[in-house]
């Protein structure tokens, strides 16, 4: 298990003493998922947090048509948790699915709430990690979602392109609460006739 880039992500919000390292790799397994593959289902108990390694993860609901409805999506480098059903110990809400291969360092929810109440450091890389994704980023995806039109979010999701480059239409058509038609006129009408 390749843990040089998780133990880089956390030490970029607040770094973690040698004992903390060790007691969190302790709880740390290797979870290998192939495309479409469900990480989660929803109605489930949410009981790890995840590392993305590599590939490429959606969370989604599904609608009363039973179309799925995508939530976001996460490269590379990113923490990966039913976050709110993990604190609130309910089920999920929503799938996460790899839309990729990918391979994600998993780390058992309630092992890892003990290590937080014993490990000052690790407290403060949580706290801080909570505050800039679910505070900082959250609010403003949500302002986006209620006020601004598809072509406005389109927009948004161009950014990074890597991201856009990965995801297939009926992805971002969902994410965009639109249909594939109608994305297709978006593009058209943003980038003219080769799209």
């Amino acid at each position: 298990m390749n843990t040089s880039d998780f133990l880089e992500q956390i030490n970029q919000y607040y770094p973690l003493s040698d004992r903390t390292i060790q007691a969190l790799l302790d709880i740390c397994t290797e979870k290998r998922f192939g495309k479409n593959d469900l990480i989660l289902e929803a109605g489930n108990r949410a009981r790890y947090y995840y590392f993305l390694q590599s590939g490429l993860v959606g969370y989604y609901t599904i609608d009363e048509q039973g179309d799925p409805i995508y939530k976001i999506f996460f490269e590379e480098n990113s923490f990966v948790a039913s976050t709110a059903a993990i604190i609130k110990n309910e089920p999920s809400d929503f799938n996460i699915i790899a839309l990729e291969d990918s391979i994600l360092i998993q780390y058992p929810a309630k092992a890892y709430r003990e290590l937080l109440e014993k490990h000052y450091d690790l407290a403060l890389f949580h706290l801080y990690y909570l505050e800039k994704n679910w505070v900082v980023k959250k609010e403003p995806l949500e302002v986006s979602l209620k006020y601004e039109t598809a072509k406005q979010r389109y927009l948004q999701l161009l950014e990074p392109p890597s991201l856009y480059n990965r995801l297939k239409q009926l992805h971002i058509a969902s994410y965009l609460g639109i249909t594939p038609t109608q994305l297709s006129r978006i593009k058209k009408d943003i980038h003219g006739d080769n799209s």
